[in-house]
């Protein structure tokens, strides 16, 4: 009984399998690593929808069809080590999909369709371990996203006109760790075309799905861990400083409608940190925050801006690492009103029905027996 759409019946059946296999031996006295596989994911959907009238009364029937799926996908990845600290990799993803749509409902038409795609996915890359516990790393590879049942409510795929997302990403970047510490960056640039982007057009309606020609998303990645104090309240204890940090630079790219404008939706930045104590008896408490200290757009106009937020958390915990363990977590303390995601629009105001409120106030716990 879906609160503002409609009421809705759905019954899914999802399966599927994989098989991988690996290959390492020396090559020509360098050490290589072979991988091959097959994935499949197959599904039906059987939908059935009704008028969702006053009281949360099922209603007449306002869509009915059945809706397959297809997806296989084979690779195969080659990792050489052309010297001691060096490996080239280079790979590549084939993927079949199809789509088909039986409409049993035809006072609006027969929407019945169907559509196949056949993507290739190539992809190059390079290590370097520049030190015991530091390596460098960059990559270009391709990547293929098809659309959804979900692009149009009640339309089939090849009616709806889509194709499928394609990019080519660009990526450097660096990892380390050590006895008391790790860290991890990476610089990304992907140029995307046909995006497929949902676009909500009207109050109480699904989104479209819609093809943008051209994009970029390009950013940063990082992220570590630190022992920032010892024996503290012990003689092995410990504070550490966890953060993750993330920033997105993601525009249109000399689009007819919308020129270079940033796309909505993401947070340009956004940042997770903790500042955690440990004691060796298993015990850890900490603050921690969630902070998108900057406004982002929510529709492609840039017309409208979601606010910036900050949301401050505490958690106390036991875990030893076997046996039981438990936590208890207080979260958004401070009770921030705040917007958590954003439906985008083409043009949005206030008063549009996009914005998802974040939970307020609130407490969260756990048990875990592991053995």
């Amino acid at each position: 009984m879906h609160p503002i759409y409609q009421w809705l019946d759905y019954t899914v059946e999802d399966y599927g399998g994989f098989v991988r296999a690996v290959d390492e031996r020396s090559v020509g006295g360098l050490r290589n690593r072979l991988v091959v596989g097959v994935n499949v994911h197959n599904g039906v959907i059987d939908t059935e929808q009704f008028i969702n009238l006053t009281g949360g009364v099922k209603g007449d029937l306002a869509a009915s069809m059945v809706d397959r799926s297809a997806n296989v996908s084979a690779y195969v990845e080659n990792t050489v080590d052309v010297r001691p600290k060096v490996a080239l990799i280079g790979g590549i993803q084939f993927l079949h999909a199809s789509r088909e749509r039986r409409d049993r409902f035809l006072t609006d038409g027969d929407q019945s369709g169907s559509q196949t795609f056949d993507l290739w996915s190539p992809r190059v890359g390079v290590t370097w371990d520049l030190a015991d516990e530091v390596r460098l790393f960059a990559n270009v590879s391709r990547s293929a996203e098809i659309p959804t049942y979900d692009s149009n409510s009640f339309a089939s795929p090849s009616s709806s006109g889509l194709d499928a997302q394609t990019a080519t990403t660009y990526e450097v970047g660096a990892r380390g760790q050590g006895p008391s510490f790790l860290w991890d960056i990476s610089l990304y640039r992907a140029e995307v075309e046909d995006e497929l982007q949902c676009l909500t057009t009207a109050p109480w309606s699904p989104c479209s799905v819609v093809n943008v020609d051209r994009t970029i998303h390009q950013g940063l990645e990082a992220g570590g861990s630190a022992a920032i104090l010892g024996s503290v309240l012990a003689l092995d204890d410990q504070v550490w400083l966890n953060a993750a940090y993330t920033y997105n630079d993601f525009t249109f790219d000399a689009d007819p409608a919308y020129g270079d404008n940033r796309l909505p939706g993401a947070p340009r930045q956004y940042l997770r940190a903790e500042l955690l104590y440990r004691h060796v008896s298993g015990l850890y408490a900490g603050p921690n925050i969630e902070w998108s200290p900057d406004a982002y757009f929510a529709d492609n106009d840039n017309t409208l801006e979601v606010d910036a937020y900050a949301l401050w958390n505490f958690k106390i915990g036991y875990d030893t690492g076997r046996g039981w363990s438990a936590y208890l977590e207080g979260r958004n303390l401070a009770d921030e009103r705040y917007i958590s995601s954003v439906a985008i629009a083409g043009t949005a105001s206030e008063g549009s029905a996009i914005f998802n409120p974040g939970v307020g106030r609130a407490v969260y716990g756990g048990l875990r027996y592991h053995w």
